[in-house]
Formats: structure tokens, C-alpha cells, sequence
């Protein structure tokens, strides 16, 4: 499995702006709420589509903001996010939850998350916000001239390169660095990868039936397993049934958590509904060892996210106003506001972690009396840094690292 995310906040010049009231909130529950509502704000946009968002990096890049945001702006960016990283205890329980993140690279995961500053040459940022800016995620400052869009291009996707290890950046595409007015490019990365604690053995991926919601069938690669896994199923307040199946990677910190409506007839839709802060932990925490005949669709996700469209519906709207917005705390000589927000996240599931190449034969498998999870229609997926480690106040260092729906097959 080899998910990538990048989130690119553009700050241009813009005239004058108004404050507001302040926010704060405590972290509990470390960005599951923002993720989980991130995720649904964008499955109600993306009907009968493919979709992947990695929370994560985009929470780095609106907490990083929150350090040089002032009046209503920060209060929105603390009110969507659950809490303000202007509080020293909150910045320490988000670096312990970011190194624990990054610290998974030592073990059989190799997962990275960082952030870079990407300054026009001569914009002068304010000191208070460098120094937080140094501490933040592994984050980075460069200097870089704007009036060169390639150039600028070129230097974003290098710094992506050695960050992630992806020499791949033929997809970074940044539709509008070449406006004169662009002072700063807030760049957030999420990169991980790993293999199956179990693997699922190639020469058993068989073209097997997927059924859309719309009833379309289609012959699709699947993979198969047979194993002992954290499984469950719950009954919803619709009473809809939803099976989830918890799959983890070598040296169990991450799994992937794959989610499916138990009914065939139940749209994926009326599951996502109740993908919440409340719901998943208590699904994940209640699941049990069970024996299965797994069956999953191998695929891949690439897609691209304008979070301006998205944002504003959980209350992010001054920084996006070039009237409005006060990010005073980055620099008093220019009225800086975002005039470009994307997410680029891009996923994909194996039989061992790795991309697969060649045809698979038609095999066929000697099938069990054990229970059966057959992810044959659309499904919900979300990646999971796992309780590696404890802050104050109990509060748990996981993190939903990448949310997936899994539609169709383009």
C-alpha cells in the first residue's frame, strides 16, 4: 500500500483586513472529529467517485497557519480543528502525536509527514512566526521567487522528493504560482509506506464480480485471504448493518480499517453518515479475533481536491478573503490572504504493499466453513496510526492518517 498526500495553501497580497472573537478547544480525540468531518463534507460533494483525503497533512498545514493568524480568522481555523496550537501544551501534544507519526520509519513502516514555507525573496516574515514555523512537523523554510513559476515548480517538487522519497512528481501540478501577487506556499506532505503483516498471495488474486451502487457489474482483480483478524459487525440507528474488518501492517502501529455496508443493498452512502468521532472508536475498540475468507479489490486512487470548496463548510471562510483575512502574525507589511488551497492524495492497495505487475491467472481456492468478508461493492477504508503512545490527560496519540471511499473502478 503506497498513500501520498500534498497540501498546498497559496498566500497573495490582498487589501485590508477586520478581526474577531477567540476560540480554543482541547485535542481530544487528536484531529478524528476534523478528519472524519473532513471527509464527510467531501463524500457529500463526490457522489459516484472515487475519493482519498489524507487529514492529516491538511491539519498540519491549517495548525501551522494558526501561528501567524490573528482575530476571526484564528478563531475559525481553532474552531474547526478542535484546538489551538498557540497553547504551549497543545503544541507539545501535537509534536509528540507528529513524531510518533514519523518515528514509524524505524520500524517495518516507513511513513513521513513535513511542511515547508516557500517565501517570495524580500517578503519579511516576523520572527515569532519563523521560530514557530522551524518547530512545526519537520517544517522548513525556503526562499523563492514567484516571478519564476517553473523555477519555483522545480523547487517544490524537489523538496517533495526528498521529503517523501517519491521521485514521482509528474502529478504536482500548481495551477497558479506564476501570479505576481503570490507571497508565500504553505506545502504539507504525507507519505507511507508498508506491506501486510499477512500477505496476500498473488497467485490467489482472482477477476472476480464488483457491483456498483448503481447495479453495474464489473470483473475486477481480487485479492484473497484466508486469516485470523480483528472483525465486527454493528447495527446502526438506521438499523443498516456495517461489517468492519481491521487489516495491519508489519509491526501492527498502522491498519488499514476497511468498512462495508453488511447488505449489498445498503448504499455506501447511508454508511458514510455514520463515520463520526463517536462511531469509529467505538467500533475499532470493540472488534474480535476472527477466523475469515477475506476478499478485497486491488486498486489504486489518485485525485485532486480544491479545499476552497470544501473548507468553508465547517467554517473556515476569512482566510479566503482578501478582505477579511488577518494573518498579521506572519508578516505586518503585507495583507496576506489564501488565494489558493489543493490536496492531492493518492493510494494504493496490493497483495504485498507493493505495486503488482503482470496478469493473474483464473485460480481456484479450496473455500473454508469460516466467515466471509466479500468487499465486492463500494467500501469505505481509513488508515490508522495506532496508540503508540500516551500524553497528559490520557489523551491518545492516533491519528486517522488517510480516509478512503472506493467507488468504482475507472
Amino acid at each position: 500500500m503506497l498513500p501520498f498526500s500534498i497540501t498546498t495553501l497559496l498566500l497573495s497580497l490582498g487589501s485590508s483586513n477586520v478581526g474577531g472573537c477567540e476560540h480554543n478547544h482541547e485535542p481530544q480525540n487528536l484531529n478524528t472529529e476534523f478528519a472524519l468531518a473532513l471527509y464527510q463534507r467531501w463524500a457529500e460533494r463526490n457522489h459516484g467517485t472515487n475519493l482519498a483525503i489524507s487529514p492529516v497533512s491538511v491539519s498540519l498545514s491549517l495548525g501551522l497557519l494558526q501561528f501567524g493568524a490573528q482575530g476571526r480568522t484564528l478563531a475559525q481555523l481553532q474552531h474547526a480543528l478542535g484546538y489551538s496550537t498557540q497553547d504551549q501544551d497543545v503544541q507539545d501534544f501535537l509534536h509528540t502525536v507528529y513524531r510518533e507519526v514519523t518515528n514509524s520509519s524505524q520500524s517495518p513502516v516507513v511513513a513521513q509527514l513535513a511542511c515547508a514555507l516557500f517565501v517570495q525573496a524580500g517578503t519579511h516574515l516576523l520572527p515569532p512566526f519563523v521560530q514557530h514555523a522551524a518547530l512545526w512537523a519537520n517544517n522548513t523554510v525556503h526562499q523563492a521567487n514567484f516571478s519564476e513559476p517553473n523555477r519555483t515548480a522545480a523547487q517544490i517538487k524537489e523538496w517533495f522528493a526528498t521529503s517523501t522519497g517519491d521521485g514521482e512528481t509528474s502529478y504536482l501540478s500548481l495551477e497558479t504560482l506564476d501570479s505576481p501577487l503570490n507571497q508565500i506556499a504553505v506545502v504539507s506532505v504525507m507519505s507511507f509506506k508498508s506491506t501486510w503483516q499477512r500477505k496476500f498471495t498473488f497467485t490467489d488474486t482472482q477477476t472476480l464480480s464488483f457491483t456498483t451502487t448503481e447495479g453495474l457489474i464489473l470483473k475486477v482483480p481480487t485479492m484473497y485471504l484466508s486469516a485470523e483478524v480483528n472483525y465486527g459487525e454493528f447495527l446502526l440507528d438506521s438499523l443498516e448493518r456495517v461489517s468492519v474488518v481491521e487489516l495491519p501492517y508489519l509491526g501492527e502501529a498502522v491498519s488499514m480499517f476497511v468498512v462495508l455496508p453488511s447488505d449489498r443493498r445498503t448504499p455506501i452512502a447511508e454508511i458514510e453518515r455514520y463515520l463520526s468521532a463517536r462511531n469509529f472508536p467505538l467500533w475499532s475498540n470493540s472488534l474480535r479475533r476472527t477466523k475469515m475468507d477475506l476478499f478485497l479489490p486491488r486498486f489504486r486512487i489518485e485525485n485532486h481536491l480544491d479545499l476552497k470548496m470544501v473548507l468553508p463548510t465547517l467554517g473556515i471562510t476569512d482566510m479566503f478573503d482578501p478582505a477579511m483575512a488577518n494573518f498579521k502574525g506572519i508578516s505586518e507589511q503585507e495583507h496576506l490572504y489564501i488565494s489558493e488551497a489543493t490536496h492531492r492524495a493518492r493510494i494504493e492497495v496490493t497483495e504485498d504493499g507493493t505495486k503488482a505487475s503482470g496478469t493473474t491467472a483464473m485460480v481456484l481456492l479450496k473455500r473454508s466453513q469460516d466467515p466471509v468478508f466479500k468487499a465486492d461493492r463500494p467500501l469505505n477504508f481509513l488508515l490508522r496510526q495506532g496508540r503508540t503512545g500516551k500524553y497528559e490527560s490520557n489523551l491518545s496519540t492516533e491519528v486517522i492518517i488517510m480516509i478512503a471511499k472506493h467507488y468504482c473502478f475507472l
